[in-house]
C-alpha cells in the first residue's frame, strides 16, 4: 500500500484528472498513457525520465509525456507533496495545433523546470480547473497558456497583433458580458485560433481574455447593484456563478465588498 494521501479529483475538463497527493512513497518504474503536468509543494524527489535520472524540488513543475518510463523517490527522509494533471494525448494535440499554428509539437521539453513563471501558470491552471464555479473560458484560457509554456523552450516571436481580430472578441465581450462563452467559440468569432487570441488579447489589452470578462462582469454588477438590484439577482444577471463568487471580485477590483455598496447607496 502506497504510504501517505493520495487524492483523485474530476476537473472541469472531460480527459482531464487531477492528483493531489502527499507521501513518502516509492514508485517503481512505469508509464502513463496521458500527459502529467504538476508541482512539488513540499519536499523533493528524485526519478528517471526520458532525459536521464532528474531531481525536482518544492517550487518546481514536473511533466511526463505519454510512454515516458518513470519512478519516484523521495530525497530524504521526509515526505514530499505535490499536485498534477493528467490529460489525454486528444487535449494536448489540440491545443498543440493552435499554439504553433499548424506546426505541432507534442512532447514536452523538460522533465523539471525551475522556472517561476511555469510553476505560476501551473498553480494557476490547478485551480482554475478544480474550481467548478470558474468560467469555461478561464479554465481553456489558463491550461493553454500551462501547454505553451511546457511544450516549447521559448516563445515565438510575433510581428504585430491581429488588431482586427482581437477587437471582434473584445466587442463580443462587452456586448454579451453575462453571456456564458468558451475560448473556442471566442477564437472562431474572432477569426483566430485559440492561443493567439489569448496572447495577442492581452498584449492589446493588458488583460486575458477571461480576465476581461471578468471585470466586464464584475462592472455590469455594480452598475445593477447601483440601480437596486438585490445582491443575488444581480450576480446571477452578472454571469457570475453565485453571490460569493461576485463578492469576491467585486472586492479585489473595488476594495469593498458589494454589500458596503449597497448599504452606501441606500
Amino acid at each position: 500500500m502506497a504510504a501517505g494521501r493520495f487524492q483523485i479529483l474530476r476537473t472541469a475538463i472531460d480527459g482531464i484528472e487531477a492528483v493531489v497527493a502527499d507521501s513518502s512513497h516509492t514508485f517503481a518504474r512505469h508509464s502513463h498513457d496521458t500527459y502529467g503536468i504538476g508541482m512539488i509543494e513540499r519536499g523533493a524527489q528524485t526519478s528517471a525520465s526520458g532525459r536521464g535520472r532528474v531531481e525536482a524540488e518544492a517550487g518546481n513543475t514536473i511533466t511526463v509525456n505519454p510512454g515516458e518510463v518513470h519512478d519516484g523517490v523521495p530525497i530524504g527522509d521526509t515526505p514530499r507533496a505535490w499536485r498534477m494533471l493528467y490529460l489525454q494525448p486528444k487535449i494536448v494535440a489540440s491545443a498543440a495545433e493552435d499554439i504553433f499554428e499548424g506546426r505541432p509539437r507534442d512532447e514536452f521539453y523538460a522533465p523539471v523546470l525551475a522556472d517561476g513563471h511555469v510553476s505560476a501558470l501551473a498553480a494557476a491552471a490547478l485551480a482554475a480547473l478544480l474550481d467548478a464555479r470558474a468560467a469555461p473560458l478561464g479554465h481553456e484560457e489558463r491550461l493553454l497558456l500551462l501547454l505553451a509554456a511546457v511544450l516549447r523552450e521559448r516563445p515565438a516571436k510575433r510581428s504585430g497583433i491581429a488588431t482586427s481580430g482581437v477587437g471582434r472578441a473584445r466587442e463580443r465581450l462587452d456586448s454579451m458580458p453575462a453571456a456564458a462563452i468558451t475560448l473556442e467559440d471566442l477564437a472562431e468569432e474572432s477569426g483566430l485560433g485559440r492561443f493567439r487570441l489569448v496572447r495577442d488579447f492581452a498584449r492589446a489589452t493588458g488583460l486575458t481574455p477571461h480576465a476581461y470578462l471578468i471585470q466586464r462582469r464584475t462592472e455590469l454588477s455594480r452598475r445593477l447593484i447601483a440601480a437596486g438590484t438585490p445582491l443575488a439577482e444581480a450576480a446571477a444577471a452578472s454571469g457570475f456563478a453565485d453571490q460569493s463568487h461576485m463578492t469576491r471580485n467585486f472586492t479585489r477590483r473595488y476594495g469593498y465588498t458589494p454589500g458596503a455598496y449597497h448599504a452606501a447607496l441606500a
